[in-house]
């Protein structure tokens, strides 16, 4: 019996140093052919990677989502936006190419302090702040913690109020509360497990819409293989439900312009549950609903691009 504990030991240790071998590996393959675009800023201890493009007088700051990153709109709505306007498209703390320290929280309140502060160090003269699912709580945390920093919202599929059923089935593997754990899973099993998962995620977080071929490197799809990344994606997974529902209480207190974008048939967020339920705690947010899913910045990126466009007009500098 004993002899067989320690073969069964053994054949762990074997297979998990072949796991963490593949990922490191994997890991490696995708920061060689995804390398980091932008430049790099220091923020709250925060090194934080970011796009600039355009020298418009009028500034836009663009927010990506849960284990997204900022090719999600440099795919191609940085680019067009930045024929008019000044726009920066930022990795959140942790994702993509930005650090976040270990000790550092995963609140969206002190992701707001950090966007706060990138204002002021970028000098962006009140932009427009511009974010797509979980970036809208974070945008929307912004606007509570730093009004006078900004110029109004334009929410794409914004994540608002905490979802009654818990996260969608596709981020399930994101909610892993133990460090170590966490840590654990993302040098061994989730390589593996997201790259046999992939068809089956994908559908959920783009459908009813195709998923764009070049996401994985254009979109920046491919990121989301690198441990750094999931790890930084499940801390801001599980602490949205110490903060998000505080923050519900004081949506009554925006005085910025606000406008949100949703997709008919969202698969990862309610529209009515996200979108309706802040016109009703804000009669003056203004709600846009198309046909399409929950990543428009990628599969309807024209239309998207119009209502950034469009929130811009409607939020005039005070």
């Amino acid at each position: 019996m004993g002899y067989l504990l320690i073969a069964l030991f053994c054949l762990v240790v074997l297979v998990a140093a072949g796991l963490f071998i593949f990922t490191v590996m994997t890991a490696r393959r995708v920061e060689l052919g995804l390398p980091a675009e932008g430049r790099f800023i220091t923020i709250m201890g925060n090194r934080i990677h970011y796009i600039e493009q355009g020298h418009g007088a009028q500034t836009l700051l663009l927010v990506h989502g849960l284990s997204g990153v900022s090719q999600n709109f440099s795919y191609r709505m940085l680019g067009e936006l930045a024929r008019d306007y000044r726009v920066v498209a930022i990795d959140r703390p942790g994702s993509g190419y930005s650090e976040r320290p270990g000790h550092a929280s995963a609140s969206v309140v002190v992701q707001a302090d950090v966007i706060a502060g990138l204002i002021d160090a970028l000098k962006l003269d009140k932009p427009l702040l511009v974010g797509h699912s979980l970036g809208g709580a974070v945008c929307l945390a912004t606007a509570l913690r730093h009004p006078q920093k900004l110029r109004g919202l334009a929410l794409i599929a914004p994540l608002t109020h905490m979802p009654p059923g818990g996260p969608s089935s596709a981020f399930a593997a994101l909610a892993i509360r133990q460090s170590w754990l966490r840590k654990l899973f993302a040098w061994t099993l989730m390589v593996p497990m997201a790259i046999r998962r992939r068809k089956q995620v994908l559908d959920i977080v783009f459908g009813p819409e195709a998923v764009p071929a070049d996401f994985p490197i254009r979109g920046g799809g491919a990121l989301g293989l690198r441990p750094s990344h999931f790890v930084a994606a499940s801390r801001d997974l599980v602490a949205l439900e110490e903060v998000l529902p505080q923050m519900q209480q004081r949506y009554t207190d925006l005085q910025l312009p606000i406008r949100i974008l949703y997709g008919r048939d969202d698969r990862i967020l309610d529209p009515q549950e996200q979108g309706q339920a802040m016109v009703e705690r804000l009669p003056s947010v203004e709600l846009e609903l198309i046909d399409g899913g929950h990543m428009l910045p990628l599969t309807q990126p024209d239309l998207t691009t119009d209502f950034v466009r469009r929130s811009l007009q409607a939020a005039p500098l005070a």
